[in-house]
């Protein structure tokens, strides 16, 4: 086992570290303030890659592994968290098409979305089933050529702004096996938005409630066959937790250098706080912390690479410590800072709202403790 990356690594490392750096870091206040989507950002950021990690390269995606996709992730997510988070979400829906869709799809849908020109979002949660994603309502019925979808999608990130949303919608019985995936493009007649919603965190991305009525969708969008969604929804929530996961690191680390160089500039008692062996111990934590984390991702997206058969409890074991480990990271590094942690100017308060979410979205973590004991209990 190699715990080195490889000279490829390293070049997309330092890439994304560079555009983090020169476009995110500089920009992300502002978008937070303002509840700015950066689209023109997004298209730099696709245009190094960073829009199909994972997606072939038939049609743009990268083609890359998602233990290339943690490192992107971590150094993206040290620039602007929420950002970071919209690309891993746009990601997991453009794979969906590229691994389930078939030639026509995939065609018709993945130039734009690697680009970035077309932006997607993912559509599961509904107002009636967060955790219970299997008891979704969304109904779609046949009607010759077209599916007619009657419901709504909750927390919907892009919501309104995204191009194509990858929707799970109920097509049988109440059973997962009724549950099917399509892919609605915006201009489906139906299909409509609730108000953008107001958020703690994860402002430069809009979030809304997405909203079907009698909405009309060719029965050609269909991604894989009729009970395919609940699988494909399942399978692309493995590769998106390990995604959200290095974007809690990625801003865990950067809240971990910014409370390391404030211990050594800022004086109490006529010492520097870096002076203080209780707060020495709690830095040293903190970094402990964040390294067992990484490598706990690093092993999930490995598992998930090989095909391996505890791949969704690797991935639900990395999602649940790291998104723990990430906001208490980022929580102790802005008690280091004392009242300078707390003010916008420092750009840690806006780190620790972002990664809050983590824990809650991609399946809550109560929701990864019920996957991981359920796996052991049944083993």
């Amino acid at each position: 086992m190699d715990f080195e990356l490889n000279e490829e690594q390293r070049a997309f490392r330092d890439a994304a570290k560079a555009f983090a750096e020169d476009v995110f870091a500089p920009n992300a206040a502002e978008w937070d303030a303002g509840s700015i989507f950066p689209a023109d950002e997004l298209r730099q950021a696709a245009a190094l890659g960073f829009a199909g990690i994972y997606c072939r390269e038939a049609h743009g995606g990268s083609d890359l592994k998602r233990q290339d996709a943690t490192v992107i992730f971590e150094e993206l997510s040290a620039g602007c968290t929420s950002t970071s988070a919209y690309i891993s979400i746009h990601n997991m829906a453009s794979w969906m098409i590229d691994r389930f869709g078939n030639d026509e799809q995939r065609a018709r849908l993945l130039p734009k979305l690697m680009t970035m020109e077309h932006f997607a979002s993912y559509c599961l949660t509904e107002p009636g089933s967060g955790s219970d994603a299997a008891a979704l309502k969304t109904t779609a019925r046949q009607d010759g050529d077209h599916y007619v979808l009657n419901g709504s999608k909750a927390f919907i990130s892009g919501g309104s702004t995204s191009d194509v949303y990858v929707t799970m919608v109920r097509t049988g019985d109440e059973s997962p096996k009724g549950i099917s995936c399509i892919a609605i493009e915006k201009d489906a007649p139906g299909l409509s938005f609730g108000k953008r919603e107001h958020k703690m965190g994860w402002n430069s991305q809009p979030t809304a409630a997405v909203i079907f009525e009698d909405c009309r969708v060719p029965v050609a969008n269909r991604i894989g066959e009729e009970g395919d969604g609940f699988k494909i929804a399942m399978m692309g929530l493995d590769g998106g937790r390990i995604n959200i996961a290095s974007c809690s690191i990625g801003a865990a680390r950067k809240c971990l250098e910014l409370a390391r160089d404030y211990m050594q500039e800022r004086k109490q008692f006529g010492q520097r706080l870096a002076d203080f062996q209780a707060l020495q111990f709690k830095l040293a934590d903190m970094a402990t912390e964040l390294e067992a984390a990484r490598l706990m991702v690093w092993r999930a997206a490995a598992s998930l690479d090989a095909g391996h058969r505890d791949s969704t409890m690797h991935a639900s074991m990395a999602k649940r410590f790291a998104t723990d480990v990430g906001f208490k990271v980022c929580n102790d590094a802005l008690q280091l800072h004392g009242g300078y942690g707390y003010i916008k100017e420092y750009p840690i308060e806006r780190h620790l709202r972002d990664v809050r979410v983590h824990q809650i979205l991609e399946g809550t973590n109560e929701i990864m403790r019920l996957i991981i004991s359920r796996k052991l209990l049944d083993s």
